[in-house]
C-alpha cells in the first residue's frame, strides 16, 4: 500500500488546503510477496541513495536449533502457519512470524524476507 498523504479533510469534517504537493522522498512502494519457489530477489533503490534487497522468491532458509546453537542451510517446503493473515498460508508467502515446513523440522521466520533478501528461521520443534 503506498502512502497518499495526508487526507483533504480535518477530523471535524473541515477541509486541508494543502500548501504543498506530494514529493518523491515521501512515496512508498508496494509490499514484497516473497513466495516459496526458485531464488529470485530485486535490488531496489531507498531514500539518501541506498538500497534494498528484496526477496521475490526464495527456497532455502537459514534454520538455527536453539538448543545446539548450530545453524543450517536448509529446503523451504511449503508454509504451515501465518498469524499475520491467513490467506498467505494459501498463497505460500513468507512474512515474519511466518511458521515454516522445511527438512530440519518447523520453524519461525524472524528476519523480514521483504525488507532483508535473506530468510532466517528459529526451529520450534
Amino acid at each position: 500500500m503506498q502512502w497518499q498523504g495526508r487526507s483533504v479533510r480535518k477530523s471535524t469534517g473541515g477541509r486541508y488546503h494543502p500548501a504543498c504537493g506530494k514529493r518523491r522522498r515521501e512515496i512508498g512502494s508496494a509490499p514484497t510477496e516473497t513466495h516459496v519457489g526458485a531464488e529470485k530477489r530485486k535490488v531496489s533503490r531507498t531514500y539518501g541513495g541506498n538500497q534494498k534487497i528484496r526477496a521475490l522468491r526464495a527456497e532455502f532458509a537459514a534454520v538455527s536449533n536453539p538448543k545446539t546453537g548450530e545453524t543450517k542451510k536448509v529446503k523451504i517446503d511449503n508454509v504451515e502457519k501465518n498469524t499475520a493473515n491467513p490467506n498467505y498460508v494459501r498463497r505460500n508467502l513468507l512474512t515474519k512470524g511466518a511458521i515454516i515446513s522445511t527438512s530440519a523440522g518447523k520453524a519461525r521466520i524472524v528476519s523480514r524476507p521483504g525488507q532483508h533478501g535473506v530468510i532466517n528461521a528459529v526451529l520450534i520443534e
